[in-house]
């Protein structure tokens, strides 16, 4: 039975998500990976370590087989003392307590099979590359029009050294001795319901059945090498504020010739503090001189486009809402538009000069207003 503490290994809670320990594993293998660590062989270890951690962790029949027994190995052979399960006894075992364990372990083994079936943790042949995700900021006028960025990320790619085989050039491919070549190691153990039969893959050629007599030496056989490598990225117009483009096959490497993963690109849109957006709708508010509202006017108003002329008609109250139809953001993906939707609000003057008092006191008189100030009524109490 290991004593390694997988959990403890990757930096992680022991109820951690399938997404947080891929996380956590990324942020390991980078650190210590062989590439950033040349002769550094506690950096190689620990790099080991991990790779074994998340082997394990990764896979859900093998961690809870893992959580279960703190094992990912079995008996040493059938009938045996020498495994961790050898000679179990099921009495005074108390089944009521175990909660879901009994029907885990069962599950574990036969994965939905039958008793005594040889089951496998991990199939042979190609692995997807993993996904990446990053992230970027664009400016609000790059939203209305769209843009094209080109972004630098660091992945694993496949290794031009060895050609993604793993092994140096001019060395030769030679039968694993730890499998003999099958790719699975079979293991015996003893259960709840006697003895089954199980194979996982081999840790030593990872299921291929064949090791390189010498591993690259810039790879060290994990087919794989870490680049930088630019990426050019369309941005279509009208995309929104914290939404997610797909680039597909611009994610990582896959092992054993299996196709690259994707790259997902987070963007986020820079506020502007004259436009604002409500779904593909922009709104805006502008002020008007009080007599423009009275008489009405011509006014020149700003749209995420350019500047255009609107008339404003006679008695627009403070408040107005306008509809400028198709002024709005670009629907995504097609040709359509939102709308532009202009408030007004009248600019009542704080001060006015001596004509300026005049001709309101002469509109007043017309409009037969009655003006209170301070108990008194008169036109004039108010101006003075």
């Amino acid at each position: 039975m290991t004593s390694k503490d997988f959990y403890n290994t990757l930096g992680v809670e022991k109820g951690a998500s399938d997404q947080d320990i891929k996380r956590a594993y990324r942020k390991k293998a980078q650190k210590y990976h062989p590439d950033k660590n040349k002769g550094d062989k506690g950096a190689e270890a620990k790099f080991k370590e991990i790779n074994e951690a998340y082997e394990t962790l990764s896979d859900k029949q093998k961690r809870s087989f893992y959580d279960q027994f703190g094992s990912t190995q079995g008996a040493a052979g059938p009938g045996g003392g020498g495994g961790q399960y050898g000679g179990f006894n099921a009495q005074g075992f108390d089944f009521n307590n175990m909660g879901g364990g009994f029907a885990d372990i069962f599950e574990s083994f036969f994965s939905g099979g039958q008793g005594g079936q040889t089951t496998r943790t991990r199939k042979r042949g190609p692995v997807r590359g993993e996904d990446i995700e990053a992230r970027i900021k664009i400016k609000f006028k790059e939203s209305v029009t769209g843009a094209e960025r080109e972004l630098e990320i660091t992945k694993a790619d496949k290794c031009d050294h060895c050609n993604a085989t793993g092994a140096e050039p001019g060395s030769t491919i030679k039968t694993c001795g730890t499998c003999k070549g099958t790719g699975e190691v079979r293991e015996i153990r003893q259960t709840l319901l006697g003895q089954i039969a199980t194979s996982r893959t081999c840790d030593s050629c990872h299921g291929e059945g064949k090791i390189p007599d010498k591993k690259c030496t810039v790879c060290h056989g994990t087919t794989r090498k870490r680049v930088k490598t630019k990426v050019k990225i369309k941005i279509p117009a009208g995309i929104h504020d914290d939404s997610t483009i797909r680039l597909s096959g611009k994610g990582e490497a896959g092992v054993k010739g299996g196709s690259y993963g994707d790259l997902y690109l987070h963007i986020n849109v820079e506020s502007d503090p004259a436009f604002l957006r409500n779904g593909d709708d922009i709104h805006t508010e502008q002020q008007i001189h009080m007599l423009q509202g009275v008489l009405g006017d011509e006014i020149t108003i700003n749209t995420i486009y350019e500047k255009i002329k609107m008339k404003i008609p006679a008695g627009t109250q403070s408040g107005k809402v306008f509809k400028l139809k198709n002024y709005g953001m670009p629907r995504l993906n097609t040709v359509q538009k939102g709308d532009h939707y202009l408030k007004v609000s009248l600019d009542v003057p704080a001060k006015l000069n001596k004509k300026e008092k005049e001709l309101y006191i002469e509109l007043a008189k017309e409009a037969k207003l009655s003006l209170k100030k301070g108990g008194k009524e008169g036109f004039f109490d108010i101006f003075t």
